[in-house]
Protein backbone atom coordinates (compact mmCIF):
# COMPACT_ATOMS: atom_id res chain seq x y z
CA UNK A 1 0.00 0.00 0.00
CA UNK A 2 1.36 3.42 -0.83
CA UNK A 3 1.12 6.93 0.61
CA UNK A 4 -1.20 9.35 -1.20
CA UNK A 5 0.36 12.80 -1.55
CA UNK A 6 -2.59 14.22 -3.45
CA UNK A 7 -1.03 14.31 -6.90
CA UNK A 8 0.56 10.87 -6.78
CA UNK A 9 0.86 7.73 -4.71
CA UNK A 10 4.34 7.01 -3.35
CA UNK A 11 5.43 3.47 -2.46
CA UNK A 12 5.29 2.69 1.27
CA UNK A 13 8.61 2.87 3.11
CA UNK A 14 10.20 -0.57 3.06
CA UNK A 15 10.81 -2.29 6.36
CA UNK A 16 13.82 -4.56 6.87
CA UNK A 17 13.09 -6.88 9.83
CA UNK A 18 15.63 -6.17 12.56
CA UNK A 19 17.45 -3.52 10.52
CA UNK A 20 20.33 -3.78 8.03
CA UNK A 21 23.16 -4.38 10.56
CA UNK A 22 21.74 -7.74 11.67
CA UNK A 23 21.39 -8.81 8.04
CA UNK A 24 25.03 -7.96 7.40
CA UNK A 25 25.91 -10.15 10.38
CA UNK A 26 23.61 -12.93 9.17
CA UNK A 27 25.16 -12.79 5.70
CA UNK A 28 28.59 -13.21 7.31
CA UNK A 29 27.39 -16.14 9.41
CA UNK A 30 25.70 -17.83 6.43
CA UNK A 31 28.88 -17.38 4.40
CA UNK A 32 30.78 -19.19 7.15
CA UNK A 33 28.29 -22.07 7.13
CA UNK A 34 28.31 -22.14 3.32
CA UNK A 35 32.08 -22.60 3.42
CA UNK A 36 31.62 -25.55 5.79
CA UNK A 37 29.13 -27.10 3.37
CA UNK A 38 31.57 -26.63 0.48
CA UNK A 39 34.26 -28.35 2.55
CA UNK A 40 31.77 -31.15 3.28
CA UNK A 41 31.14 -31.79 -0.42
CA UNK A 42 34.83 -31.57 -1.34
CA UNK A 43 35.75 -34.02 1.43
CA UNK A 44 32.88 -36.30 0.45
CA UNK A 45 34.04 -36.39 -3.16
CA UNK A 46 37.52 -37.48 -2.01
CA UNK A 47 36.37 -39.99 0.65
CA UNK A 48 32.94 -41.27 -0.47
CA UNK A 49 33.24 -44.49 1.53
CA UNK A 50 33.85 -42.59 4.79
CA UNK A 51 30.89 -40.27 4.12
CA UNK A 52 28.65 -43.25 3.31
CA UNK A 53 29.59 -45.08 6.48
CA UNK A 54 29.91 -42.11 8.86
CA UNK A 55 26.19 -41.25 9.25
CA UNK A 56 25.41 -44.86 10.17
CA UNK A 57 27.64 -44.50 13.25
CA UNK A 58 26.03 -41.28 14.48
CA UNK A 59 23.15 -41.16 16.95
CA UNK A 60 20.31 -40.30 14.56
CA UNK A 61 17.79 -40.02 17.42
CA UNK A 62 19.82 -37.18 18.94
CA UNK A 63 19.85 -35.44 15.55
CA UNK A 64 16.08 -35.85 15.13
CA UNK A 65 15.40 -34.60 18.66
CA UNK A 66 17.57 -31.54 18.09
CA UNK A 67 15.75 -30.82 14.83
CA UNK A 68 12.39 -30.94 16.62
CA UNK A 69 13.72 -28.81 19.49
CA UNK A 70 15.04 -26.11 17.13
CA UNK A 71 11.83 -26.03 15.08
CA UNK A 72 9.90 -25.64 18.34
CA UNK A 73 12.18 -22.82 19.45
CA UNK A 74 11.66 -20.98 16.16
CA UNK A 75 7.89 -21.33 16.60
CA UNK A 76 8.19 -19.84 20.11
CA UNK A 77 10.26 -16.90 18.82
CA UNK A 78 7.69 -16.27 16.06
CA UNK A 79 4.89 -16.30 18.66
CA UNK A 80 6.85 -13.83 20.80
CA UNK A 81 6.94 -11.45 17.84
CA UNK A 82 3.18 -11.75 17.40
CA UNK A 83 2.76 -11.01 21.11
CA UNK A 84 4.94 -7.88 21.12
CA UNK A 85 3.13 -6.54 18.03
CA UNK A 86 -0.13 -6.57 19.98
CA UNK A 87 1.73 -5.14 23.03
CA UNK A 88 1.21 -8.30 25.09
CA UNK A 89 4.56 -8.23 26.89
CA UNK A 90 3.57 -10.99 29.33
CA UNK A 91 2.94 -13.46 26.51
CA UNK A 92 6.04 -12.22 24.67
CA UNK A 93 8.27 -12.97 27.66
CA UNK A 94 6.62 -16.35 28.17
CA UNK A 95 7.28 -17.38 24.54
CA UNK A 96 10.88 -16.17 24.76
CA UNK A 97 11.48 -18.24 27.91
CA UNK A 98 10.11 -21.28 26.07
CA UNK A 99 12.55 -20.56 23.23
CA UNK A 100 15.42 -20.46 25.73
CA UNK A 101 14.29 -23.75 27.27
CA UNK A 102 14.30 -25.28 23.78
CA UNK A 103 17.78 -23.83 23.17
CA UNK A 104 19.00 -25.30 26.47
CA UNK A 105 17.48 -28.66 25.50
CA UNK A 106 19.42 -28.53 22.23
CA UNK A 107 22.67 -27.85 24.09
CA UNK A 108 22.02 -30.70 26.55
CA UNK A 109 21.17 -33.16 23.77
CA UNK A 110 24.25 -32.16 21.77
CA UNK A 111 26.49 -32.49 24.84
CA UNK A 112 25.01 -35.94 25.55
CA UNK A 113 25.52 -36.88 21.88
CA UNK A 114 29.20 -35.94 22.03
CA UNK A 115 29.55 -38.05 25.20
CA UNK A 116 27.78 -40.95 23.45
CA UNK A 117 30.18 -40.61 20.53
CA UNK A 118 33.09 -40.80 22.93
CA UNK A 119 31.79 -44.01 24.49
CA UNK A 120 31.48 -45.45 20.96
CA UNK A 121 35.11 -44.59 20.26
CA UNK A 122 34.28 -41.71 17.92
CA UNK A 123 36.34 -38.51 18.00
CA UNK A 124 37.28 -35.70 15.63
CA UNK A 125 40.41 -37.68 14.74
CA UNK A 126 38.57 -40.90 13.82
CA UNK A 127 38.46 -39.99 10.12
CA UNK A 128 37.72 -37.09 7.77
CA UNK A 129 33.93 -37.48 8.05
CA UNK A 130 34.01 -37.06 11.81
CA UNK A 131 36.43 -34.13 11.58
CA UNK A 132 33.87 -32.37 9.34
CA UNK A 133 31.03 -33.49 11.63
CA UNK A 134 32.65 -32.16 14.81
CA UNK A 135 33.80 -28.88 13.27
CA UNK A 136 30.39 -28.13 11.74
CA UNK A 137 28.16 -29.24 14.64
CA UNK A 138 30.36 -27.68 17.35
CA UNK A 139 30.36 -24.39 15.45
CA UNK A 140 26.57 -24.58 15.20
CA UNK A 141 26.35 -25.44 18.90
CA UNK A 142 28.25 -22.24 19.73
CA UNK A 143 25.75 -20.27 17.66
CA UNK A 144 22.86 -21.79 19.62
CA UNK A 145 24.59 -20.69 22.83
CA UNK A 146 25.08 -17.13 21.55
CA UNK A 147 21.51 -17.07 20.23
CA UNK A 148 20.14 -18.20 23.60
CA UNK A 149 22.10 -15.40 25.30
CA UNK A 150 20.59 -12.93 22.80
CA UNK A 151 17.06 -14.21 23.57
CA UNK A 152 17.79 -13.76 27.29
CA UNK A 153 18.88 -10.18 26.56
CA UNK A 154 15.61 -9.66 24.67
CA UNK A 155 13.62 -10.89 27.67
CA UNK A 156 15.20 -8.27 29.91
CA UNK A 157 14.59 -5.70 27.17
CA UNK A 158 10.88 -6.51 27.10
CA UNK A 159 10.71 -6.39 30.91
CA UNK A 160 12.44 -2.97 30.94
CA UNK A 161 9.93 -1.67 28.41
CA UNK A 162 12.58 -1.27 25.70
CA UNK A 163 10.41 -3.15 23.20
CA UNK A 164 6.82 -2.20 22.51
CA UNK A 165 4.26 -2.72 19.76
CA UNK A 166 5.55 0.46 18.12
CA UNK A 167 9.29 -0.11 18.65
CA UNK A 168 10.72 -3.63 18.70
CA UNK A 169 13.54 -3.61 16.15
CA UNK A 170 16.00 -5.17 18.62
CA UNK A 171 13.65 -8.07 19.32
CA UNK A 172 13.15 -8.53 15.57
CA UNK A 173 16.93 -8.71 15.12
CA UNK A 174 17.15 -11.47 17.74
CA UNK A 175 14.28 -13.36 16.08
CA UNK A 176 15.89 -13.14 12.64
CA UNK A 177 19.23 -14.35 14.05
CA UNK A 178 17.51 -17.28 15.79
CA UNK A 179 15.76 -18.33 12.57
CA UNK A 180 19.14 -18.23 10.80
CA UNK A 181 20.52 -20.70 13.37
CA UNK A 182 17.49 -22.92 12.79
CA UNK A 183 17.94 -22.74 9.00
CA UNK A 184 21.62 -23.72 9.26
CA UNK A 185 20.69 -26.82 11.28
CA UNK A 186 18.00 -27.81 8.74
CA UNK A 187 20.85 -28.06 6.20
CA UNK A 188 23.36 -29.66 8.59
CA UNK A 189 21.05 -32.44 9.77
CA UNK A 190 20.40 -34.16 6.42
CA UNK A 191 24.00 -33.66 5.25
CA UNK A 192 25.61 -35.30 8.27
CA UNK A 193 22.95 -37.67 9.62
CA UNK A 194 20.90 -38.78 6.63
CA UNK A 195 22.61 -38.51 3.23
CA UNK A 196 24.76 -41.42 2.12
Amino acid sequence: MGRNTGSQTLPAQSHVPGGWPIWVGIFSEMTEFAMMFVIYFIAKSHYPELFNEGPTKLNTLAGVLNTLVLLTSSYCVAKSMQAIRRDDTTACVRWLWLAIIAGAAYLLIKTWEYHWNETMGISKDTNTFFTVYYYTTFNHMLHVGWGSAAVLWAIFGVKRGSFTAQSHGGLEAVAVYWHMIDLAWIVIFPLLYVLR
